[in-house]
């Protein structure tokens, strides 16, 4: 595109952010956001094309100017933390529905697959799980301590590890949702293979509910993390490839704030997760009645967050 075509045609709609980021006060959190995004991709597109223009300069300087404001250094508003967590991304979630039941279809048919490949034949579960991990647990399982890997490292570093490794699954789930529906279907149905697979193996075995006693002290949140960070990515991919009355540019901008806002949800659950897989779910000698507990109260919290309080926002609204 030319340099002249590109500023006709964009030159009204910068005149009005210009006059926006005079007013930066006034802008709603969502209108900043969009200003900014607008703004970084133009520029972007601009300095790619014409990188001395003065087109290019001017741009610059209202994207300094919008992203000065935003990380601009100010005191802790927990408010907007709370508002966030509270308001913004349940709705969000309320608006992504169709997306968080097409990740839970998916996963629970790739976790049933897996489940009939286990019951199958054995050597289903050592081609997908690996042979010296499912030799370890059999091993396990012969000496009486079928769950005995979430006891052999220190608590601490295995903490750490965790984390990183879940946050890490879950952006990657999320990512290759730019590759619209199959990219973060493909990463759910993995997962829900191996997940089936695996939970099959200490049935197969009898230690069945003994293991889900201790594998869903902290599967309780990691699993349904995985879920929503795969309707996160399915979000942002529908963005691209059902753009509605949008074009896709606008489309993609649109559905990647929103699929942020749903990832982001995932973060101190993940963390909960870690902690509860370091350092409580090693507790073998705990009561059964109270592992169930701890596992219902977690769904269940799972089941408010991104259920009942989604439905409740999303019924008022339609009031």
């Amino acid at each position: 595109m030319k340099e002249i075509t590109f500023i006709r045609q964009n030159k009204k709609k910068w005149l009005s952010q210009e006059k926006q980021t005079n007013n930066l006060d006034e802008l709603t959190t969502d209108k900043l956001s969009d200003l900014y995004v607008n703004l970084s991709a133009d520029y972007a597109y601009s300095q790619s094309q014409y990188d001395n223009a003065r087109i290019t300069k001017f741009l610059s300087n209202l994207v300094t100017k919008t992203h000065t404001y935003i990380y601009r250094k100010k005191k802790f508003d927990f408010s907007a933390i709370l508002k966030t967590f509270t308001k913004d991304i349940p709705e969000t979630v309320a608006n992504a529905k169709f997306e968080m039941l097409v990740a839970l279809s998916i996963f629970l048919v790739a976790c049933l697959i897996g489940v009939i490949l286990a019951f199958q034949s054995e050597e289903n579960i050592v081609n997908f799980l690996g042979k010296g991990y499912v030799d370890m647990t059999l091993e396990n399982i012969k000496n009486g301590r079928p769950t005995d890997v979430y006891n052999q490292e220190a608590c601490n570093p295995m903490f750490w590890q965790i984390v990183y490794n879940n946050i890490k699954v879950t952006f990657i789930t999320y990512a290759y949702g730019i590759i619209p529906f199959l990219g973060s279907g493909y990463i759910l149905a993995n997962n829900g293979v191996m997940l089936g697979e695996f939970q099959s193996l200490f049935f197969l075995h009898g230690v069945g509910l003994e293991s889900m006693l201790s594998i869903w002290m902290h599967g309780a949140f990691e699993i349904p993390a995985i879920i929503i960070a795969g309707a996160a990515g399915i979000t942002l991919g529908k963005g691209w490839v059902l753009p509605g009355t949008y074009s896709r540019i606008e489309a993609l901008k649109k559905s990647g704030l929103q699929s942020i806002k749903i990832l982001l949800s995932t973060t101190p659950i993940l963390t909960i997760a870690a902690f509860f897989e370091s350092y409580i779910t090693r507790h073998t000698e705990w009561n059964d009645l109270l592992r169930l507990t701890i596992i219902l109260l977690l769904f269940g919290f799972i089941i408010f967050y991104y259920v009942y309080i989604p439905f409740f926002m999303k019924k008022k609204q339609d009031k």
